[in-house]
């Protein structure tokens, strides 16, 4: 049992980086070079926070994803052990170690999609902090 609980402990500290924020890339134009990274990053954190205050979320649903992927994972699961428990002669047994092979593949599975997309944001909250630096004065390339 202690393995399970190192497990579930280890993959819960990997969803929760794979949902950090990503962070506005800005052009050093003649604005960004007049007031410095440190004012920069004043001015990402209140258009973040701002963006929040009006009902934007940050998160683009990754945690929601790996769930889904993990629960999906385990119906294949219980569904393919109960076929391969019937035909050897114990369907039960069968389809509760597919649901419990079925969830760890699907919560792995799950965790490298959120690893491997995009680091972007929610759209109304990228568009929502762009348009306040770009109010400030900055220009966003992009979001990483």
């Amino acid at each position: 049992m202690n393995r399970w609980a190192a497990a579930l402990v280890g993959a819960l500290c990997v969803v929760t980086s794979a949902c950090s924020s990503a962070k506005p890339v800005l052009y050093p134009n003649p604005h960004l070079q007049s007031v410095g990274k440190e004012v920069a990053e004043q001015d990402i954190d209140a258009c973040k926070q701002l963006a929040e205050s009006a009902g934007a979320e940050e998160a683009s649903g990754k945690g929601g994803r790996v769930a889904t992927s993990t629960a999906v994972g385990a119906g294949v699961g219980a569904a393919a052990g109960a076929v391969g428990g019937a035909i050897s002669g114990a369907a039960g047994s069968g389809s509760i170690i597919g649901a419990a092979s079925g969830a760890v593949w699907g919560l792995l599975t799950g965790i490298f999609y959120a690893f491997a997309g995009s680091p972007q944001p929610n759209q109304a909250y990228a568009n929502f902090v762009n348009r306040c630096l770009q109010e400030k004065g900055y220009e966003v390339t992009g979001w990483q």
